[in-house]
């Protein structure tokens, strides 16, 4: 705990919306008393801390402890976090070591219960978590709220498990994340009526201002791959109380570079008041989620930051219970060892494997078409190359085979093909797939693709990189997803590791952050799990051949025995309705 200590600055009041020369004194980590001065000193200007209103630590492949070190040198005091990735790993033993990880550093995390762990029963999660594993949750302090709540047709048509988990973080007054993208209308209305208090996967600001009108709060959000800022941003000027701002999902590199208060300088150069940005980046969290962070008042805990000026923003102390924890760029947090818990059980594969052999009667493939710096994805419909039998890759029109393995058990891999990753060698892998995090790979050729899965089942988890006889791994022995190390030094590996994608021909801002996406199936249109082609507006597998009209008389609708490998279970599963969609 931190003794008595004063600070004097340009006091930043968000909610009386004034600015004055102050003295701050500090007793014990709580602000004891505020007083006016005058002074003709030119002082740096205190401000409450920023909070991130939703974000998946694992994302960064860093443990909570390392997040927080990096974060709070961009003023960051406290995050809204959603342990869903290591939940759909580890189960309840992974969300409960966020929770003691992040006790063993300064800074303030607030985690949700995951509600939607198996995200689908479509792909093979790693564990399940139940209502009643929910119920044990939400009486933890440290858990604030349910989750995002991504099954949206469960909540539409009622489901019984689903409304059994919105109805215990009612019991214990906790809020309720969403999850809808492209949801409006009287859908939208029905999915918020339900108790669904915020969205942070608002496409356009049409279908943003829907929600806002139904009572929804929106979370502009700006990760490393997926964006929403610039569409979203000017909804601030006249909705500010019910806004909010997050990076949901960010890589180390864009942590060294900022954090929330990249957005908060964005938003201010485009003209927007000051006191409406602050509200969205350091208030309303508080509010909604109820977080025991200081505002800059009398009695609060003293959370709060000091910048150099309300232009750039720079910051120069980040305070947390009254505890410097950055200054002039640097943290003050201590780099501490974590534990080590994963469960990696597959063995090495075979090139043979990832081949796909071609389908007598049909000459068309279905391809994901990845959209960069967004989630969703397209279909297409195009020639397939064959050579020998066997569909190849189009280096030349940039149609690459992707691949996901179950990383918890035997199985045969799930292959695909995908357009706009550029690779015009090599390939490229990850043990980071949303939402079940199995192995997801993307190549040129087989040899390249079999040779980046085995690595990472080799680390057990991490992202791997392939280009004829050179190769790279970054470790993530944490479930797969995380790293116990320094979080610069990560940063660092991981720029190497981004860059020889690049270099490999990869034109997209992000390639192993979209590639990990590529998996996330309750996201349109085409995505690829463990299990095979999904297709995310109908809910239902796909095959990867597309049979072509004319030669339907020709070719009868069977599977064949690929096909039943990959889909492995009743074909029933390939026939789901809306509500039974997204097993909870």
């Amino acid at each position: 705990m931190s003794q008595a200590f004063s600070v004097r600055g340009n006091l930043v009041d968000i909610t009386e919306e004034k600015v004055y020369p102050a003295q701050v004194q500090v007793l014990e980590g709580k602000i004891i008393s505020i007083e006016k001065i005058e002074t003709q000193e030119k002082l740096p200007y205190l401000l409450p801390g920023f909070v991130d209103a939703h974000v998946h630590i694992e994302s960064s492949m860093l443990t909570p402890a390392e997040f927080a070190r990096m974060a709070v040198v961009h003023g960051t005091v406290a995050t809204v976090s959603d342990p869903h990735e290591i939940g759909n790993v580890m189960g309840v033993e992974g969300v409960e070591y966020m929770i003691e990880n992040g006790k063993r550093v300064p800074f303030k995390f607030y985690f949700g219960a995951p509600s939607c762990v198996p995200a689908t029963k479509f792909e093979t999660a790693g564990a399940e978590i139940t209502a009643e594993q929910i119920d044990e949750l939400m009486k933890k302090p440290e858990v604030k709220y349910l989750a995002e709540m991504m099954n949206w047709p469960g909540v539409l048509f009622k489901d019984e498990t689903v409304y059994k988990k919105l109805e215990i973080a009612k019991k214990h007054n906790k809020p309720i994340d969403g999850h809808a993208p492209g949801l409006k209308g009287e859908q939208a209305k029905q999915y918020i009526d339900a108790g669904i208090s915020t969205d942070h996967e608002c496409f356009t600001k049409e279908e943003a201002l829907d929600k806002l009108r139904y009572g929804m709060k929106v979370i502009i959000r700006e990760g490393s791959a997926a964006k929403n800022f610039e569409a979203l941003v000017d909804l601030i000027h006249n909705h500010s109380a019910n806004m909010m701002f997050c990076s949901d999902d960010k890589h180390p590199d864009s942590l060294v570079e900022g954090h929330i208060d990249a957005l908060v300088k964005r938003a201010l150069s485009k003209g927007i008041d000051l006191f409406k940005v602050l509200r969205v980046a350091c208030v309303n969290p508080v509010a909604h989620y109820d977080l025991e962070v200081g505002q800059l008042k009398e009695g609060d805990t003293a959370d709060f930051i000091m910048v150099k000026d309300l232009e750039d923003f720079h910051i120069l102390k980040t305070y947390i219970n009254g505890e410097l924890v950055a200054e002039a760029g640097e943290t003050k947090i201590e780099h501490l060892q974590s534990d080590i818990i994963n469960n990696f059980n597959t063995s090495l594969k075979k090139v043979e494997q990832f081949e796909v052999k071609a389908k007598e009667g049909y000459e068309k493939i279905s391809v994901i078409e990845v959209i960069d710096g967004e989630l969703i994805t397209k279909r297409l419909d195009v020639d397939a190359t064959i050579k020998g039998g066997v569909v190849q890759t189009d280096i030349e029109n940039d149609i690459l085979k992707i691949v996901v393995v179950n990383r918890y058990q035997e199985a045969t891999p799930a292959v695909a093909f995908i357009k706009n990753f550029g690779l015009k060698s090599g390939a490229i892998a990850s043990s980071v797939g949303h939402d079940s995090h199995n192995i997801i790979a993307v190549g040129v050729d087989d040899d390249s693709i079999c040779e980046a899965v085995n690595g990472l089942i080799k680390s057990k988890g991490g992202l791997s990189a392939v280009q004829g006889v050179e190769s790279a791994v970054l470790p993530l022995p944490i479930a797969g997803l995380m790293t116990g190390e320094d979080g610069y030094e990560v940063a660092q590996q991981y720029i190497k590791i981004d860059q020889m994608a690049k270099k490999m021909g990869s034109k997209l801002i992000s390639p192993f952050m979209s590639l990990s996406f590529m998996a996330l199936l309750v996201i349109p249109d085409l995505k690829l799990s463990d299990l095979g082609l999904f297709d995310g507006q109908k809910f239902e597998f796909i095959d990867v051949f597309v049979q072509d009209e004319t030669a339907e008389d020709q070719v009868e609708a069977t599977t064949t025995e690929e096909n039943e490998e990959v889909i492995k279970d009743s074909p029933e599963e390939t026939t789901t309705s809306d509500e039974e969609a997204v097993n909870k």
